[in-house]
């Protein structure tokens, strides 16, 4: 297994603190600004070393970049040319070697909370969700069927590139995983779902971003989705957090403290023989740190690495 953290483009304390976790390897999302263009290979290559010189090797891209990828759920005019330069992007990451894309078919709107100041154990803050007050921007629309029709014509469109330059795209479940959001639809809402979405272009290139979080959501057994991927070959990359509740009304958790039994996770990915990237997600914001970012705080972070990384010693799991 190889254990990442999630890094953003600008150098922060976060890069620190995943360094003196032991962390050598980076989950990293691309800048979202005009002076990025995705299809630049000069561009990645200096956002490449940065992260290198700095002691980790870049392993996955999360998110798609929002900047095509947001034409492409939604399927606007934009959507063939935002679908080119996702082309243009698999050379430039076979050259550096990053082999995995975590990318979502949320339209409009992406992971949702309706709010991030529940008391967790101690008092750290946590997100949660409550259908019956999500506010949903009414004139946001779009029914399944588009959905559905859209992630298979992206599907086709890129995956023989994907496949031609060694490119992985794990499909991440809409979280929530409710059926619709105002007069938004979802459609990686089920374990039935998910695997439909895969099926959709069979492909050693499509497969799944594992996050356990969504799928214990969904009320599905967290267990038996790893089996049911790994026999596949279908997981790509995990997303290692945990929640309390269903898909309409829930909240997050320390690692340690959801309803998923996390070493029976750590043997199910170690009894399949899962060696790519995971990393921890969505943590609490403990006493005395900004909220401001909501899941993704360092402290509370920092417990959740030496958490996994306890479960992978005590599993005799090996890691990088």
């Amino acid at each position: 297994m190889i254990l990442t953290d999630y890094l953003t483009c600008k150098k922060s304390l976060q890069w620190d603190y995943a360094k003196q976790a032991g962390i050598s390897h980076a989950v990293i999302r691309l800048p979202e600004d005009d002076n990025f263009d995705v299809t630049k290979k000069e561009h990645w290559e200096q956002l490449y070393w940065k992260f290198v010189n700095y002691g980790f090797k870049p392993e996955v891209i999360e998110p798609m970049p929002n900047s095509v990828h947001d034409h492409i759920k939604i399927g606007d005019s934009f959507r063939d040319e935002s679908i080119e330069k996702v082309i243009k992007m698999f050379p430039i990451m076979d050259q550096l070697d990053i082999r995995i894309i975590c990318m979502n078919f949320m339209a409009h709107i992406g992971w949702y909370r309706t709010t991030s100041i529940i008391k967790e154990r101690g008092g750290a803050l946590v997100t949660g969700f409550d259908i019956d007050k999500a506010q949903i921007d009414p004139t946001l629309t779009i029914r399944k069927e588009q959905l559905w029709y859209n992630l298979e014509y992206f599907l086709k469109a890129v995956v023989p590139y994907a496949e031609k330059y060694g490119i992985k795209l794990g499909i991440h479940p809409d979280d929530p995983p409710v059926q619709k959001l105002g007069n938004v639809s979802r459609i990686l809402t089920s374990l039935e779902n998910v695997q439909k979405a895969i099926d959709l272009y069979p492909s050693k290139s499509v497969g799944v971003s594992l996050c356990q979080g969504t799928f214990a959501t969904m009320g599905e057994d967290v267990i038996k989705v790893i089996k049911q991927f790994c026999r596949q070959d279908k997981v790509f990359f995990v997303h290692f957090r945990d929640i309390r509740g269903t898909k309409t009304k829930f909240h997050e958790t320390f690692h340690d403290n959801g309803q998923t039994n996390m070493v029976k996770v750590v043997k199910a990915y170690r009894d399949c023989n899962f060696n790519g990237p995971i990393r921890v997600d969505h943590v609490p914001t403990m006493s005395g740190e900004d909220n401001s970012n909501p899941g993704y705080a360092s402290i509370g972070r920092l417990f959740a690495i030496g958490y996994l990384k306890g479960l992978l010693e005590g599993s005799d799991y090996s890691y990088k």
